[in-house]
């Protein structure tokens, strides 16, 4: 006979786990905000500038943000592992020459 299955237990692991990746997600976004230096403004400041960025439905703005997001996490990634090869005294060697992908060093 087949064993009956658990849904109260089932839908409490899934609860769980939805609960663990806001928290995940609400701290990355703290830390993405911390990274980029728009903690210097205030809460007004920024909670105005993510409204308007929300609301925007021009493509051509959407991407330029993209673009520029996407080199500023590039650069981000090229700083971090120029930081370690320095801090290591430059004995690490990547064999293939490739970069991490984005985002590769932990950043939000």
């Amino acid at each position: 006979m087949r064993k009956p299955r658990d849904y109260d237990a089932e839908l409490k692991a899934l609860e769980d786990k939805a609960k663990d990746l806001k928290t995940r997600k609400v701290q990355q976004l703290g830390e993405l905000v911390i990274a980029t230096g728009a903690d210097t403004l205030t809460a007004d400041e920024l909670a105005g500038a993510l409204i308007v960025l929300a609301e925007t439905t021009d493509a051509a703005k959407r991407e330029a943000w993209a673009k520029r997001g996407a080199a500023w996490f590039r650069g981000k990634s090229r700083r971090s592992a120029s930081a370690l090869e320095r801090d290591s005294g430059g004995a690490q060697t990547q064999s293939s020459g490739a970069q991490p992908a984005s985002g590769a060093t932990g950043a939000a």
